[in-house]
């Protein structure tokens, strides 16, 4: 018996029992072929997204390992920045110079890890905008000492352009500064061997010329030295005659010639006339020996003379003529015997003191202090002056030759080298320093008794 329903919307689906079997109508197996053909297409496309899924998570994979290999291999300092300063990620350069691990550093302020000059740099440049730096000197902080690098900071945006934050990337020039320094050092070296060159041409034209100045000035020098020899005995004997003629009887015109002529002062003047004469003609004929001998390179025979005497004579040499007129304060002992060249020891003093002379053109009250110490082996002899001082950068090359901070024409800058070589020839010592009360101190040290000779073998 078949039993009947009502019409059904869903006709389709619409089931006909017929005793013990169940039929589906033919609309309804349509539908169900095309569920389970969707189904197909479904799982279909499930499975290819699947491969597409796993293609990407392995070139996803591929491009994180390459990154990774990347930014291990890179010898630059890699820094990557929010838009607050705060550290996102950095590169095992980076870690392996600061000591420290990524989870360690970031979330801080990348501004922490630079030294405290290159943050006020760095600060500096922020305030006038967002950051870009471009071969920016900077130095890292280190467990030691801090790493120079050559810096570099752009902005990183997304995709629609908007700003991420900043990214860092810093070069390490420790090395390359170091090539630098070393070639600049080679660089002052070679000019060095050069300079030398050209000084030791100018001081063998020098030498030569000083031969034949001093061999045209030796004659008439001779000449000079015999005639005032000779004066002085001249002198001598007139001044004995004209005792005798004093002694005796005189009319009054004569005695009125002497009165007016002031020949009782002449004869008292003369002997110290002549003496200075004498020892001006010696100082020259010394001074031509000692040009032959610098030219010639020979070696002199010491001798024995008086410190004390060939400072004072040098003293009075220079100021005589001196174009300012100073207060000069002695400490100096009687006398100090040494043993040496005193015409040597004397042209260094007479240097020393024309340039403290010099120094002091332009002082209100010039003043020249001079003392002698000794001790058990040396005797230390000291000029101050109260000038301006030799600047810093000067006191390493102030005894170099052709060195002068006067202007051209007024020093040759052979003085104090020349002066510097005589002391050393004497086994002594020469330098100078600042006075802490101001001006400018020359320092000479030379060795007592028999510590000049063999200083000098």
């Amino acid at each position: 018996m078949s039993a009947e329903r009502t019409p059904d919307p869903n006709a389709a689906f619409r089931i006909h029992t017929d005793g013990d079997s169940l039929q589906l109508d033919t609309a309804a197996e349509a539908a169900w072929v095309d569920v389970v053909h969707q189904m197909e297409e479904v799982y279909s496309d499930l499975i290819r997204y699947q491969v597409e899924i796993e293609q990407k998570n392995e070139e996803l994979e591929d491009t994180q390992q390459f990154v990774a290999s990347v930014l291990a291999a890179m010898t630059d300092v890699l820094i990557v920045c929010d838009t607050q300063g705060r550290i996102v990620q950095v590169n095992q350069a980076l870690e392996e110079i600061v000591g420290l691990p990524e989870r360690a550093l970031s979330g801080r302020p990348f501004i922490d890890l630079f030294t405290p000059e290159s943050r006020d740099e760095i600060e500096t440049k922020q305030q006038r905008g967002p950051l870009v730096l471009q071969d920016c000197a900077v130095e890292l902080l280190t467990a030691h000492e801090p790493v120079p690098l050559s810096m570099n900071c752009t902005r990183r945006f997304d995709a629609r352009g908007r700003s991420l934050g900043q990214v860092l990337i810093g070069r390490p020039i420790g090395e390359l500064r170091r090539a630098y320094d070393e070639l600049n050092r080679s660089h002052a070296e070679l000019k060095r061997a050069q300079q030398q060159l050209i000084d030791s041409e100018k001081m063998a034209s020098l030498g030569r010329l000083v031969a034949g100045v001093a061999h045209e000035l030796n004659n008439p020098i001779s000449f000079i030295y015999g005639n005032v020899h000779a004066l002085s005995g001249y002198s001598e004997r007139l001044q004995q005659y004209l005792e005798l003629l004093h002694h005796a009887p005189q009319d009054t015109a004569v005695a009125e010639a002497r009165r007016q002529l002031r020949i009782d002062k002449l004869l008292q003047d003369l002997p110290s006339l002549m003496a200075g004469t004498m020892e001006g003609a010696e100082r020259v004929r010394d001074i031509v020996m000692d040009l032959r001998q610098f030219s010639s390179g020979q070696k002199q025979h010491d001798e024995s003379f008086d410190l004390v005497h060939v400072i004072q004579t040098a003293v009075q040499w220079v100021t005589r003529d001196a174009p300012i007129k100073l207060r000069i304060g002695y400490e100096l002992p009687r006398a100090l015997p040494l043993k040496g060249h005193p015409g040597q020891i004397q042209q260094v003093l007479i240097n020393l003191v024309q340039n403290a002379v010099d120094a002091m053109a332009e002082v209100d009250s010039p003043r020249l202090n001079l003392s002698l110490e000794q001790s058990a082996a040396k005797v230390r002899f000291r000029i101050r002056d109260n000038g301006h001082g030799i600047p810093e950068a000067h006191l390493s090359t102030l005894f170099e030759p052709f060195f002068t901070t006067k202007p051209v024409g007024q020093g040759t800058g052979l003085g104090l080298s020349l002066s510097y070589g005589l002391v050393a020839e004497h086994g002594g010592r020469l330098w100078a320093e600042n006075d802490p009360r101001g001006g400018a101190v020359f320092v000479m040290e030379l060795p007592l008794g028999d510590s000049a000779e063999a200083n000098n073998v």
